[in-house]
């Protein structure tokens, strides 16, 4: 075909928001307008240049009154915009149907509510939202992804390059009846289903596909391809919690969900008990994303710290002992200022910043100081389990004659001195690796650990000290409980 002419079908946007169509609806209509703008017949991006910027793309379909300052807040752009014809102004409704409602399929809203997992309201309370009334930041990232999914060729940084129609991705088999698994056997239907069924935890409403998949896979139940395929694969991951505990964790999520799902969003105040620290407080805070790193699910917000300051901070759900959440409105006095002010100024804190700032450095707790790690592994381990594994973006091996540049370029001044008198004594034939972490983050820690004794920490110096400290605390354990030994009490 000479011209994009896929209609927004759900398959359709559920493809192009990479498979979270719930996270990504917005981005999967603003992405469906840009392939119809740039592929489409549209005499306004006839003359766009190739290679192209996406000033070239924003100047040619956002109003004139639309701000082109990056830094310009949503509320600033709103504003400026507010009666006109600006693509910021259109509903997702309207631009997917042209303010023809007619033209929607009648089965097309069941079908994102399963390909989602929404419910019809949160749906079509998404319809009502204007997918491009947001900052530059994200449209300009809206072509980065369409670069990835290789409807674009990214020629160099801030410029893409149209791809001949020929080229454009090829629509997968599994979304071309709505979202359903196929396109795949019997057998490899039924290892998905063991994986997903494995890290449902992770996402609630995955125990909701998971079920919904069996149900379709059930009239394949019976007969020879009932056992020819046993389960083969088991995942084992460190979350183990109670099923009450679980319950009440899944509890939380969901209710954040569904305020992530309203129009305003919204702040949120609970009691959370600190094993570190030992002691409850009260936490107010705005909740911006999920992780699960290693053991447990954290909520990252941005709001009182357990110090009392306003930051970034990650809090265990199994950790927070308020059996429901409490969500304050915008004008209540316990929401701290400076939250309030960004929310006028369109500036909320978003699960991006919190992505870029973890890519920066290696370590979980990304609003911990980043400190540079250098790494010597004897080479056989680092062979066998080091070499080609994947640790973080920064961790990469390093060659023994660059230690000394990299450490008077990195390295804090004061620890220069020692950190080169230490490189100097040892072996050059030895593996080495370098790397961006957070300091005093405890799942580097960990892994850090793990290496013992086959890893030596060199910097940074704090990191290297706990580590001698740690290693020496567990020799004297082994020496006074080993009936071999002299230092026997």
């Amino acid at each position: 075909m000479a011209n994009f002419s896929y209609l927004p079908h759900p398959s359709i946007l559920h493809w192009l928001s990479g498979g979270q169509l719930a996270n990504r609806l917005q981005r999967a209509v603003r992405c469906w307008v840009w392939l119809w703008l740039l592929y489409g017949d549209r005499p306004t991006l006839a003359q766009l240049p190739d290679p192209f910027r996406y000033a070239d793309l924003r100047d040619r379909t956002l109003a004139p009154s639309h701000p082109t300052a990056d830094s310009t807040p949503v509320a600033v752009i709103d504003r400026q915009c507010q009666g006109s014809q600006c693509l910021c102004q259109v509903t997702a409704k309207d631009l997917l149907w042209h303010g023809q409602p007619a033209l929607l399929s009648p089965d097309w809203l069941p079908q994102v509510v399963h390909l989602s997992g929404l419910t019809v309201a949160e749906v079509e309370a998404q319809l009502n939202h204007r997918p491009f009334a947001t900052v530059h930041r994200t449209l300009r990232d809206d072509l980065a992804w369409l670069a990835q999914q290789g409807w674009l060729t990214a020629v160099e940084r801030g410029k893409w390059a149209k791809v001949a129609p020929k080229h454009w991705p090829h629509l997968p088999p599994s979304l071309e009846d709505g979202g359903q698994v196929t396109g795949l056997s019997t057998r490899e239907k039924r290892d998905l289903l063991h994986v997903l069924e494995a890290i449902a935890f992770v996402q609630p409403q995955l125990a909701v596909v998971v079920d919904t998949l069996w149900q379709q896979l059930a009239p394949h139940a019976s007969g020879p391809t009932a056992t020819e395929s046993p389960r083969r694969l088991f995942i084992h991951l460190d979350y183990i919690l109670s099923e009450q505990a679980q319950e009440q964790v899944d509890q939380h999520q969901d209710d954040i969900e569904q305020l992530w799902h309203s129009p305003d969003g919204g702040v949120i105040q609970f009691d959370y008990y600190s094993g570190r620290r030992q002691r409850r407080f009260q936490v107010t805070a705005y909740p911006v994303c999920f992780h699960y790193a290693r053991r447990a699910k954290y909520l990252t917000v941005y709001g009182y710290t357990p110090d009392g300051t306003i930051d970034w901070w990650n809090y265990r759900l199994d950790r927070i002992e308020s059996p429901r959440l409490r969500v304050l409105p915008w004008g209540d006095p316990a929401i701290p200022k400076a939250l309030r002010q960004r929310r006028q100024q369109g500036t909320l804190p978003t699960a991006e910043e919190v992505d870029q700032q973890i890519q920066a450095a290696w370590g979980f707790n990304f609003y911990l100081p980043r400190a540079l790690l250098i790494m010597r592994f004897a080479p056989e381990f680092a062979r066998w389990y080091v070499q080609n594994t994947e640790r973080h973006p920064t961790f990469a091996p390093v060659a023994y004659t660059d230690l000394p540049a990299l450490i008077r370029t990195q390295a804090p001044v004061g620890d220069r001195p020692t950190l080169l008198n230490l490189v100097a004594q040892l072996p050059p034939t030895h593996a080495y690796y370098r790397a961006w972490i957070r300091l005093g983050d405890t799942n580097v820690t960990m892994r850090l650990r793990d290496w013992r004794p086959n890893g030596e920490v060199i910097s940074p110096l704090p990191v290297r000290q706990q580590m001698i400290a740690e290693a020496r605390q567990e020799l004297q354990q082994y020496l006074l409980e080993d009936p071999s030994s002299n230092r026997m009490p």
